[in-house]
């Protein structure tokens, strides 16, 4: 079985690539993945995959082995984000305001080729459950309503892999323990007291009031929480006013909170809270602070840990599998991880020979089509020995 995984992890790369550009070319955001969702089903349907729609949109199929066994899930996000893609290859996105720009379509494709791999061969015990799952990248992200709808009964593992445009192709990083951060959203809108550019002395100036809240919100991680204890307040944008001569009645903050520890998440949530009404109150303003709790903590399984870097291991060798440093990013993994034992890797994906070597989110990012077959040998191998060594 694992031979004829390890072939048919090489020999299907003209497919994995294929499948990986179409739906490149044809990206679909969060919570609106209609035609990807479609498109994945003809495959479930043509190869005998049952599958069952627990939300609008992805799908969730399952691949009975031949005799009983344990149940585990393999995890590809589909969706895509709202971006202007600018790279300008066969394959780039064909709808404005819409790219695969983190290397989802690469998941999918991988998830793809496994499953039709394990529909062809089904001599091996128990289930495998193919999450194919919609919105990652918006909260309350895909994750949390298929663990809500029981996509996750009677499975006893979890695994699922990122490609990194940080790591070359061919290499590996993982860790047990938490790997991505707490990630939640904000929203202050600053109310004042409009007026006459020539006549501040008759005003709230709500630009103002804002630019005076942006500055102390720096002290909230800065003075506030324990520096040992990793924590990011970021404001990322900030809008007010009309033209030159007219003092905003109004102006509105946006932001986001990354923690690792709990009560340094409610610690932050409160300060912000309070930095941003003592500011405003100073100058008169009043403050309206919606608060988005978002992905929780990615926490990462140690024995699935060990599993997956053990496989990996054997993918690509010792020197080319490192530990994986805490990121400060979100996942909605994190959801599974909760309820099941699970682990997440990522997986090289980076060659600036075929243009593979920006950032993720960046109008320019792909990834290199060389790692799909990594990936799917990986996850499989992983799923192997889940299903066999019990």
């Amino acid at each position: 079985m694992l031979d004829r995984l390890v072939t048919s992890a090489r020999t299907m790369a003209p497919q994995l690539t294929e499948w990986r550009h179409h739906l490149h070319a044809y990206p679909e955001v969060s919570f609106q993945e209609v035609e990807t969702t479609a498109w994945l089903a003809g495959f479930m349907e043509r190869w005998g995959i049952p599958y069952t729609r627990p939300a609008a949109t992805g799908l969730v199929g399952v691949i009975e082995g031949s005799r009983p066994g344990p149940t585990i899930a393999l995890r590809a996000d589909i969706d895509a984000l709202p971006m202007q893609e600018l790279n300008t290859f066969e394959f780039a996105s064909k709808r404005p305001g819409a790219m695969h720009a983190c290397g989802h379509d690469g998941h999918t494709a991988v998830l793809l080729g496994l499953a039709k791999f394990f529909s062809e061969n089904r001599d091996f015990p128990g289930k495998i459950v193919l999450l194919f799952q919609h919105a990652e990248e918006k909260a309350p992200g895909g994750a949390k309503s298929f663990v809500e709808a029981g996509a996750l009964e009677g499975v006893s593992a979890c695994l699922g892999l990122h490609f990194s445009s940080q790591d070359v192709t061919g290499t590996a990083h993982i860790a047990a323990g938490p790997i991505t951060a707490n990630s939640d959203s904000w929203t202050a809108v600053i109310k004042g007291k409009g007026g006459h550019g020539a006549a501040p002395h008759r005003t709230i100036d709500a630009v103002m009031v804002a630019c005076n809240a942006v500055v102390n919100l720096q002290t909230v991680v800065a003075r506030k929480v324990d520096p040992i204890q990793p924590a990011v307040l970021t404001v990322g944008s900030i809008h007010g006013g009309t033209t030159f001569n007219i003092i905003a009645d109004e102006a509105e903050l946006k932001g986001t909170v990354r923690t690792y520890d709990r009560a340094v998440r409610q610690q932050v949530h409160d300060e912000l809270i309070r930095t941003l009404e003592s500011t405003c109150a100073m100058y008169g303003a009043t403050v309206e602070v919606s608060y988005i709790w978002g992905y929780p903590a990615l926490v990462n399984h140690e024995g699935m840990t060990e599993l997956l870097k053990t496989t990996a291991v054997e993918v690509f060798g010792a020197d080319k599998v490192k530990k994986q440093v805490p990121l400060m990013g979100g996942e909605d993994f994190a959801y599974y991880a909760e309820k099941v034992p699970s682990a997440f890797l990522f997986v090289g994906a980076r060659n600036a020979e075929v243009g593979a070597e920006f950032e993720h989110h960046h109008p320019r990012f792909t990834i290199d089509d060389a790692a799909l077959p990594y990936g799917m040998e990986l996850l499989g191998r992983a799923a192997l020995k889940l299903l066999v060594d019990k």
